[in-house]
């Protein structure tokens, strides 16, 4: 296989990977991938300069079989002679405490200790054992998952740690699959060991590696790898032209947001909802795009907008209260009159007999008094309320008729609500009278409800 050798040496030299005398941190975990990297890397440093270091970081996720791959990493590095650091942590706590996945807090330990090995001995570049079959891997997992043309485009052969910025991780197997870096590792006695893990069909990379990649190949495309690693280089050449054009027009006049082709409107604002620390996912960038200066919910009190220029913001509203001040009335007499949240209410009793629906006026309503009952209690709107305005059939949650009705969080916690003597809503401001409240042949009594707000606070 001096072939790969010579191939790896050509890739590293082309794509700038390493300069001559360059100091390298080589992570390995002792499976076949990192350990045939080392030893490539090492093969090659002789004729380039290149100073090695070894970094090992132990999940503690195998016990026995963890420590015995750090065993074996030493032992090669000092076979190397080659300098080694190790770190340890416990992944699986860490992964409950952060409410991570194993494999995402895994990946997040492994990045810190790595950057920090490589600050501690003022070296600036991390060699990474990814390859070829990673990244058809990572192909469809993330078109599973939906990814955009730029997750599409996979892992880079040179870019910054996610940790640190001024550490350069390089991929220098990118183009090597897995069963080349095993031909190359028997025919070199290259020891390594297999993590059992990778079998295990729990997690979704292991479930594409060894139950769709096969079928893929076997009832599809047998060149499923050239094929896909030649989608990515194409869908990756495409996302950095984008992304160029996203960041040109970022930092200067350049023509109308609405006059732009649709995938770069989508990459102007995904990279500002980046900037903004917002997951920039694809429903939001589409909410943002169809639609300037309306606010999207990110959560409570948490808004994202845009306006007619293409530029993304945020704005906060401090979360509204529910109010549980109220006040009960009692209908004594022919009428009477009160003061409640900022509302004036007037309420009159008439007797009589074949009342019909008077006609629609503002700010008045007529109920059936006898079904209303000798007591009202005047409140605001409270969590789980029910309400049945005339013409539903039944009932439905207060908060989703305002929804509806498009009310605003803030101005709905302002709004009064008054219920019957039996706690059924009859009256809702802005809304329908209650249907089990109107008035029927039947009706003996009518209520004449009368309201006057001076105004309601507006909401930004």
């Amino acid at each position: 296989m001096a072939d790969l050798l010579q191939r790896l040496e050509s890739s590293i030299q082309e794509r700038q990977l390493l300069k001559p005398g360059q100091a390298v941190l080589v992570a390995v975990s002792g499976g076949l991938d990192s350990m045939t990297l080392l030893h490539v890397l090492h093969a090659l440093s002789s004729r380039h300069g290149w100073h090695l270091t070894v970094a090992h970081f132990n999940h503690r996720l195998r016990g026995r079989s963890s420590d015995a791959d750090e065993r074996l990493v030493r032992q090669v590095a000092a076979r190397l002679k080659l300098r080694v650091v190790v770190g340890r942590e416990e992944v699986k706590s860490f992964a409950k405490k952060s409410k991570l996945s194993l494999e995402m807090a895994a990946r997040k330990l492994r990045h810190e200790f790595l950057a920090r090995a490589a600050r501690e001995r003022k070296i600036r570049v991390v060699a990474l054992a990814h390859h070829a079959d990673d990244q058809v891997e990572l192909f469809f997992l993330r078109l599973l998952r939906g990814a955009g043309g730029e997750g599409l485009a996979g892992m880079k052969w040179r870019s910054p740690s996610p940790v640190d910025p001024k550490i350069m991780l390089i991929r220098p197997l990118l183009d090597a699959t897995r069963e080349e870096l095993r031909q190359f590792a028997r025919q070199n006695k290259i020891p390594f060991r297999e993590d059992a893990t990778n079998t295990h069909l729990e997690m979704p990379r292991n479930r594409v590696r060894n139950e769709l990649l096969p079928l893929l190949r076997r009832r599809y495309q047998p060149a499923l790898t050239k094929a896909v690693l030649r989608l990515m280089e194409i869908t990756g050449a495409e996302a950095e032209a984008i992304g160029r054009e996203a960041d040109r027009w970022l930092k200067g006049r350049q023509p109308a947001f609405a006059g732009l082709p649709v995938a770069l409107q989508r990459r102007i604002l995904q990279r500002q909802l980046i900037r903004l620390s917002v997951p920039a996912d694809f429903d939001l960038v589409e909410q943002l795009r169809k639609s300037a200066e309306v606010r999207i919910s990110l959560g409570p009190g948490l808004f994202a907008w845009r306006d007619a220029a293409g530029r993304v913001g945020l704005r906060t509203q401090q979360s509204v209260e529910f109010n549980h001040h109220e006040t009960v009335l009692k209908l004594a007499g022919r009428g009477g009159h009160t003061a409640f949240g900022g509302v004036q209410l007037d309420w009159r009793v008439e007797a009589g007999a074949n009342f019909v629906r008077p006609r629609i006026q503002k700010k008045r309503e007529c109920f059936d008094a006898d079904r209303v009952g000798g007591k009202i209690t005047l409140r605001h709107w409270r969590p789980g309320d029910r309400f049945q305005p005339i013409g539903l059939k039944t009932a439905v949650k207060l908060q989703d008729l305002f929804t509806n009705r498009k009310i605003p969080r803030a101005r709905r916690h302002e709004l009064l609500v008054a219920a019957a003597a039996d706690g059924d809503i009859f009256w809702v401001e802005q809304l329908r009278m209650g249907e089990r409240f109107k008035l029927t042949p039947r009706t003996r009594r009518r209520l004449v409800w009368r309201w006057q707000r001076a105004g309601l606070k507006k909401t930004r």
